[in-house]
């Protein structure tokens, strides 16, 4: 099998040209979880790869033809705006979908719990013919929208990337997904700061931005009022 992308937990190989076998290099993975969740947002109509088989470690997912939205960012940075306005605009779409009884509480309200991604930043935005499809639904949950907004800015606004030109554009993308999306992050930043300082795989410098911004200000820098 040819190996066709690697990510932190889990590997993917290309099967044929349809289909990819995504292998997480553990057990122990949500990979039933993922699946199910994956095939009820088909269901509802929201973008996500088809789900062919499953076992405890691997998932046999529909293969998808585009760069990621990350990619599209890198070639053409002039289009920031309207592909930050896209990823925003994702976040409301999945957020119109009520949340099942079996998908785990994560960041949960009260009566009104919502599916949510909690890992969409643009790595996980395939641009394909059809539209734009999200991966990775390994950190799914149930729970407030804002919330969901919240993690994304974070890992976008902490990302480490090099250079001045990259540093701006990434506030250009945060400026924009808030304006493609109508949930306000800003009651859920802290508690989405608190997740992103556990992660094991945290960098030092995107942990120094994390706690920069932990104590008085939101993901676009600006003061919040406590």
């Amino acid at each position: 099998m040819e190996l066709i992308a690697r990510g932190r937990d889990a590997d993917v190989f290309a099967l044929d040209a349809s289909r990819v076998l995504r292998r997480y290099r553990h057990e122990g993975r949500p990979t039933h979880l993922e699946s199910r969740l994956m095939t009820h947002l088909t269901a509802c109509g929201y973008p996500v790869p088809k789900v062919y088989e499953v076992t405890d470690t691997d998932m046999v997912l529909e293969r998808l033809t585009g760069p990621t939205l990350l990619e599209l960012l890198a070639q053409r940075p002039w289009r920031v705006r309207d592909l930050g306005r896209v990823l925003g605009g994702l976040h409301d779409r999945l957020h119109e979908v009520p949340a099942p009884a079996w998908l785990p509480k994560r960041f949960g309200t009260a009566d009104d719990d919502r599916v949510l991604h909690l890992d969409l930043h643009p790595g996980n935005i395939i641009l394909t013919g059809r539209g734009p499809v999200v991966i990775d639904w390994s950190n799914a949950g149930a729970g407030d929208p804002a919330a969901d907004v919240a993690m994304t800015m974070v890992t976008v606004g902490s990302a480490d990337v090099p250079g001045l030109a990259a540093r701006l554009g990434r506030g250009l993308l945060l400026r924009a997904i808030r304006g493609g999306c109508g949930t306000d992050p800003t009651p859920r930043v802290q508690e989405a700061i608190d997740v992103k300082l556990a992660d094991p795989y945290l960098t030092t410098t995107e942990a120094a931005w994390l706690r920069n911004r932990a104590a008085d200000t939101d993901t676009d820098g600006r003061r919040v009022r406590r």
